[in-house]
């Protein structure tokens, strides 16, 4: 038996957050290395939830500690973070 791999040499678009500004009511505007920004509403996820780690950050004064961190948004060392394709889409 002869085992095959086809490969395609397709480049796959890789971006990193850059930038975001706390805009209010737990929405961010996140700035993407290939020069698309998002808005995105936290709050609907934020409120949605029913496990307290997550729920904490509805105190506004958690939410917006946020920092960019290896190309993502993170919260206290990992405890909230949210998929880059998420966040590019501007739906969570």
């Amino acid at each position: 038996m002869k085992i095959t791999e086809e490969y395609n040499n397709t480049e796959v678009e890789v971006f990193e957050v850059i930038s975001a500004k706390y805009i209010g009511d737990y929405a961010i505007r996140v700035f993407f290395s290939d020069g698309i920004n998002r808005l995105v509403d936290f709050k609907p996820f934020l409120e949605s939830s029913l496990h307290p780690s997550i729920r904490k950050y509805l105190d506004e004064s958690k939410f917006t500690e946020f920092i960019i961190e290896d190309g993502n948004l993170n919260w206290n060392d990992y405890d909230l973070i949210f998929p880059l394709e998420d966040l590019y889409n501007g739906k969570l």
